[in-house]
């Protein structure tokens, strides 16, 4: 496990640290608006302790941002290690793994550098492994992958670590796994099952401690009854089946264990399943302090961070938000939770790029509670108070780059129309977070 940063934070507050260095990302990635609002807040705040939303009044409409959103620190260092990849080899054939990152505009850019890809994001097959030379490059992405597909990688002769862009977050995890197995605890994963990053993380898991997926509360509360004994064992691979290692037993390798996840889960939903799964053990075994392994410093502090900064923005009392927009792939685990946090509590718009606006004035959007890909009219009609300028939050997923969310801005601005100049509005931003220095 390569350190790379430094920080500390406790069981009530979100673990925020700073980067020990920046990454080399095309300019074409970067922002001349939400760059400067972030780095206008990075002279205040540098080691972004202050989870106070950004407001920017544009006249005609207000825009608030939270402190932290867009590219994280695991997504930034994929991306550059990918284009040094193209960088360091002409003429060579360069693969992916599977996507980058779960964001359609970098997985595009990077398949116009000529990079192909061997999987699609559940596991498919798009280029047979078989065609694979050994002195072809192999990008593994930033989710990691399963030691099944790297020993098929090894086999072939292709030097699978060079390229190697897995979270160092994800890395954090099978680490744990690892401690937990060697204490024989059993390994309970919070993740989608399907997802490239569950799967590498139940593949590593597997190699040292018994393990098992749950996806979600509503699957925590059954391993609970099961657990608490109100459910009959011999059902458990009715509700489980495909989810567990090999050779996993029942109840035996439930006797002991703890919970880690798929970083890109709301942490919250993680917390709330290991409480709910120590409290099934306290039941069961009356207490013994041993049973539970505690994991929370599992927890990715990137993800973290951005659903608190949501939170904390539309929490926050001197800001009434009418709507939200949430940018970011269609596909992104990360991305999807900041819009369930948002659309619990007002009309929240979850779209992929700034083409979604469409030129009649509708909206292409993906609705997480039909699973679809759908178009909606007068997306920007909210009932407001007589005069009463809207107000719109404006965050995106840890995979998305900040150009995405500018140019979505830019559509936001053009609709509502009429409003004060860009510049203007960033130099009195700036000189509002240069009074609060002063204060």
């Amino acid at each position: 496990m390569i350190h790379r940063f430094f920080g500390k934070g406790n069981e009530t507050t979100p673990l925020t640290f700073v980067a020990m260095r920046t990454f080399d990302i095309p300019e074409a990635y970067r922002s001349p608006v939400i760059g400067k609002v972030k780095a206008i807040r990075k002279l205040r705040d540098p080691r972004k302790r202050d989870f106070a939303p950004s407001l920017l009044d544009f006249g005609s409409v207000k825009i608030v941002l939270p402190r932290h959103f867009g590219f994280c620190f695991g997504v930034e260092n994929a991306i550059e290690i990918a284009y040094r990849a193209v960088a360091e080899n002409p003429g060579k054939r360069l693969w992916l793994l599977s996507q980058m990152i779960h964001n359609p505009e970098v997985n595009a850019d990077l398949e116009s550098q000529g990079i192909g890809f061997l999987m699609d994001t559940e596991g498919g097959v798009i280029t047979p492994f078989e065609s694979l030379r050994s002195d072809d490059v192999v990008i593994v992405p930033a989710f990691g992958t399963t030691l099944e597909l790297e020993a098929k990688l090894m086999e072939i002769g292709v030097d699978i670590q060079k390229y190697n862009t897995t979270c160092p977050f994800v890395e954090k995890v099978w680490k744990r796994a690892a401690q937990l197995g060697q204490k024989e605890y059993t390994v309970v994963i919070h993740g989608k099952p399907t997802h490239e990053e569950t799967r590498a993380t139940f593949s590593h898991s597997s190699s040292s401690a018994k393990s098992l997926i749950v996806k979600n509360m509503d699957e925590a509360v059954v391993l609970g009854e099961f657990i608490r004994g109100k459910r009959d064992w011999a059902t458990f691979e009715a509700h489980f089946s495909g989810r567990s290692s090999e050779g996993f037993r029942v109840p035996e390798d439930l006797e002991r264990f703890g919970v880690v996840n798929q970083t890109t889960m709301l942490a919250s939903d993680t917390q709330a399943i290991a409480d709910h799964l120590k409290l099934a053990l306290e039941h069961r075994d009356g207490g013994k302090a041993d049973r539970f392994a505690s994991t929370r410093d599992t927890l990715c502090y990137a993800t973290l961070d951005n659903q608190t900064a949501t939170t904390g923005a539309l929490a926050e009392a001197q800001v009434d938000i009418d709507l939200a927009f949430v940018v970011g792939g269609y596909n992104s685990s990360n991305t999807s939770h900041l819009v369930e946090l948002c659309q619990d509590q007002m009309p929240t718009w979850y779209v992929r790029s700034a083409e979604e606006f469409e030129g009649d004035g509708g909206l292409g959007h993906f609705n997480l509670n039909t699973g679809k890909r759908e178009s909606a009219e007068n997306w920007w009609t909210v009932d407001l108070p007589e005069g009463k300028v809207p107000t719109v939050l404006l965050t995106s997923g840890a995979s998305c780059p900040d150009s995405a969310v500018d140019r979505v801005l830019q559509k936001i601005l053009e609709r509502f129309g009429g409003g004060r100049a860009v510049d203007d509005v960033l130099r009195d931003f700036a000189q509002e977070q240069a009074n609060l220095e002063n204060e």
